[in-house]
């Protein structure tokens, strides 16, 4: 199921930013060259780019990529880290289910409401769901990280981490 996850979104991220980055150019070619873009390419690339946001925060906290404070933890080692490690992830879990949760009744409002977007006159429901979305692979992505920690695997791998 992880390796599927991780495909997953890895795939999202990678068409999600070739196909915003054609939209973009397309715009400047338009504007500059043609003196005149469709106003739908730059509410679409603005709501690829909220995807991107949503789903690249799940996929950052499997390589915990977060931005987080470790002086004080780096203090500790063994069960005492451990017990750090999981209160700070389970805090995060929390509000990455209210992400979820709340993010799912926005969704489901905007379906009863019937609102469309201004230029593409698409529901809202679908760059909303993008919300609830990344809230819930961030929760599951944070259970798998307390497995992780218990196995006494709390410091990032050399092999995992992502060069800036």
């Amino acid at each position: 199921m992880g390796k599927r996850f991780n495909r997953f979104e890895e795939s999202i991220l990678v068409a999600t930013l070739v196909i915003m980055v054609i939209l973009i150019f397309g715009q400047v070619v338009g504007r500059y060259i043609l003196g005149s873009t469709p106003s739908w390419t730059e509410e679409l690339a603005r709501y690829i780019h909220i995807f991107q946001v949503w789903i690249g925060a799940s996929y950052a906290v499997k390589f915990r990529q977060h931005i987080r404070i470790e002086a004080f933890i780096e203090l500790f080692k063994g069960v005492p880290r451990k017990i750090l490690e999981t209160v700070g992830i389970i805090i995060w879990f929390v509000i990455a289910l209210f992400l979820a949760v709340f993010g799912t009744q926005l969704v489901l409002a905007s379906l009863q409401n019937g609102q469309v977007s201004p230029a593409l006159q698409i529901p809202m429901w679908i760059p909303f769901i993008a919300l609830p979305l990344g809230g819930a692979g961030m929760a599951f992505r944070l259970i798998q990280q307390i497995v992780a920690v218990w196995r006494g695997n709390y410091d990032k791998q050399e092999s995992e981490e992502i060069i800036a």
